[in-house]
């Protein structure tokens, strides 16, 4: 589903970075992206962190949250399509990991299309580089006022 290695630190260098462990991942063609990086962060115990990354994917369904009905509406697009940004943070909600992700990504026409992903699809590959906060906790609890899952601490 993936492949992966750990970004090893130098203490002199990296003073300032204590308490991030850093990892590089290469996700497996065809495989969904929220399904590989959760299973990372399960396999990592990784709570709180970030991701960025970039790639390639032939589908891609992004959620939009109507902040008048507080509504989400789905769409899913079917096409190639390059990862042109990929963000987003881990956290955990009903100790699940928990992640959050925006994307943007071009088109054949080199229009892009972008907000948050639901979930997509790789074709090609996936290059993500991830950022564990292992000293750190976040959750997420539900917020009725916005109809979104915002941070606990």
């Amino acid at each position: 589903m993936y492949q992966y290695t750990q970004v090893k630190e130098q203490p002199v260098l990296n003073a300032g970075t204590k308490g991030v462990r850093r990892y590089i991942l290469s996700l497996d063609n065809h495989v969904s992206i929220q399904e590989a990086l959760t299973a990372f962060c399960k396999e990592k115990e990784i709570y709180c962190g970030k991701v960025t990354g970039l790639g390639a994917v032939n589908s891609a369904t992004f959620r939009f949250l109507d902040p008048a009905t507080l509504q989400y509406v789905d769409k899913t697009f079917e096409e190639q399509m390059e990862i042109t940004n990929l963000t987003g943070n881990i956290s955990q909600k009903d100790n699940q990991v928990y992640l959050h992700i925006h994307i943007t990504a071009s088109r054949r026409d080199y229009t892009c299309i972008g907000g948050h992903l639901l979930d997509a699809r790789i074709n090609g590959a996936c290059e993500l580089f991830v950022e564990d906060y292992y000293l750190t906790s976040a959750g997420r609890r539900a917020d009725e006022e916005t109809g979104l899952n915002m941070y606990k601490f």
